[in-house]
């Protein structure tokens, strides 16, 4: 497991920094103006359809029904995966032709403060990305089906074509005129362009035999994995409807969506890295588990999860809260992002990284659920943390702006987390084994010292005015800094070591390194 789980994450942190680029370029191009929220409202939109489909969302659904089937007929498996395949693509179209005909109700209530202009330029930029839902679902089926067998290289670094073509389409931006207008209908049209290309090295790359026969079925067992499909979709993809919700409050005031979007990025590479590969492997692995009826494995791979979850998410709040102005400085001050939007993006940044931890408890949880195909909870869950953050980003943000919203969301992630932990606890006997009863409070006693480590050292930050090479070499050695004193810490705490590390990656590691 930890050694899939480090394949995953190796995809997801490349990913994640080429995100990094990407978002940099863009803030670069549009800065945080009517364009760059036009924009970047569209482009939530079609983030949060990419992560309903993919990141690990459906294998809830797709992968324990697929894992069952094959224990019992590899024909009927892929007969069951090539009618999943036909019946979600021809759905997915048929709904990229109804959202772009009602795009602009859709953005109405996603961004009930844009007006005029603004409204009409999101009604644009997101018709121009719309394509990419259409090849998102077929590409989420063959991701779900190559994690399903165990083959998570494809899960893990097929994303890059996105970042890839994005970042080369602004390359060839910066070389000419640079109308913000135009310049986000070129990056809009790219979306779906950078849709293509992935779903196409997805079908050179998967096996012919894997979704055979390819049809569209809404027989009886289709018609119950939808049932299922569909709110697992909506519970996986908790943090990303939380931002959404977030961003229809921010549409009223301007330049607010930009700041949310530009903090929120930084949130999610941690989650993505932890986030993604607890989906894409624990499902997996829990489903078999519970298949088996060995409890001891179960509770093996759940504590583990918690583990690594707990042990890689909380050092990463502390550390983006310590370095937040220095990290939004680097990435995104240049070009039409100014000085004051790394004022109000870092601010917002301080509240968004408090809700992280609560994001991977979801993530590490989830499969637990997803495992037993109960989807109920999570979804209930996901469902109440989205009232939650709503009234409180309502309330909250009437007097602290954007800094309000985020926190408004960081409180519904705790919401979601902490309902499912009351829920396993109560029903599917969810609990820590003897390891991770150790583990856990030392692990959180070394981040908190590297927190504190971390804090004291942003004193050798160079100001804004510093050169942005001097900024980026002392920002790298804090960071450096950072992780060798947490690794350090939890050697002498005795949490783990180097020889355990390694005996976790080596082919003969298990759940008990």
């Amino acid at each position: 497991m930890i050694r899939s789980f480090l394949t995953v994450s190796s995809g997801t942190l490349a990913s994640r920094l080429l995100g990094f680029v990407r978002d940099s370029m863009i803030a670069a191009l549009l800065g945080t103006g009517p364009v760059a929220d036009a924009f970047l409202a569209a482009f939530q939109l079609v983030n949060v359809a990419r992560r309903l489909l993919s990141e690990g969302a459906l294998n809830a659904a797709l992968v324990p029904a697929w894992l069952r089937l094959r224990e019992q007929d590899a024909a009927a498996a892929a007969a069951f995966a090539g009618r999943v395949l036909g019946t979600i693509s021809a759905a997915l179209f048929a709904a990229t032709v109804l959202i772009g005909l009602l795009m602009p109700l859709v953005i109405a209530v996603l961004a009930p403060g844009f007006a005029g202009e603004t409204a009409r330029l999101a009604v644009t930029n997101a018709r121009l990305m719309l394509p990419y839902l259409a090849f998102a679902g077929p590409a989420a089926v063959l991701l779900a089906l190559a994690s399903a067998r165990g083959q998570f290289f494809l899960t893990a670094f097929s994303p890059l074509l996105f970042n890839i073509t994005l970042i080369a389409v602004m390359i060839a931006l910066f070389a000419g005129p640079r109308k913000p207008d135009s310049v986000a209908l070129a990056l809009a049209a790219s979306v779906g362009i950078a849709g293509c290309l992935q779903l196409a090295v997805l079908m050179l790359r998967s096996g012919e035999d894997l979704a055979t026969p390819l049809r569209v079925s809404f027989d009886g067992q289709m018609r119950g994995f939808l049932m299922r499909a569909i709110p697992g979709m909506v519970a996986s993809s908790a943090p990303q409807l939380l931002i959404v919700a977030g961003a229809i409050i921010a549409s009223s005031s301007p330049s607010a969506v930009s700041w949310l979007y530009f903090a929120n990025r930084l949130i999610e590479l941690p989650l993505g890295i932890v986030g993604v590969a607890m989906a894409t492997v624990m499902i997996p692995e829990l489903t078999r588990a519970v298949q088996g009826g060995d409890r001891r494995l179960i509770a093996g791979a759940e504590s583990r999860a918690l583990e690594l979850a707990v042990g890689l998410a909380l050092p990463a709040t502390l550390g983006l809260i310590a370095l937040r102005e220095p990290i939004v400085r680097l990435l995104f001050e240049r070009g039409a992002f100014t000085a004051a939007d790394t004022q109000s993006t870092s601010s917002a940044l301080t509240w968004l990284a408090l809700g992280l931890p609560a994001h991977v408890l979801v993530k590490a949880l989830s499969p637990a659920f997803f495992a037993r195909e109960d989807i109920v909870a999570p979804l209930f869950a996901t469902l109440k943390a989205a009232a939650v953050a709503i009234v409180l980003a309502v309330l909250l943000g009437h007097f602290f702006a954007a800094s309000g919203i985020a926190a408004g969301i960081a409180l519904g992630a705790w919401s979601n987390a902490l309902s499912l932990i009351r829920r396993g606890s109560a029903t599917s006997g969810f609990s820590l084994d003897e390891t991770a009863r150790r583990r856990l409070p030392r692990i959180i006693a070394a981040a908190l010292l590297m927190g504190c480590l971390l804090w004291l050292a942003t004193a050798f930050m160079p100001g804004g005015h510093a050169h942005g090479l001097a900024q980026a070499v002392v920002l790298l050695a804090l960071i450096g800094g950072g992780i060798a004193a947490y690794g350090g810490l939890l050697a002498t705490l005795q949490v783990t070591g180097w020889h355990q590390l390694v005996n976790a990656i080596r082919p003969s590691g298990d759940l008990r390194s």
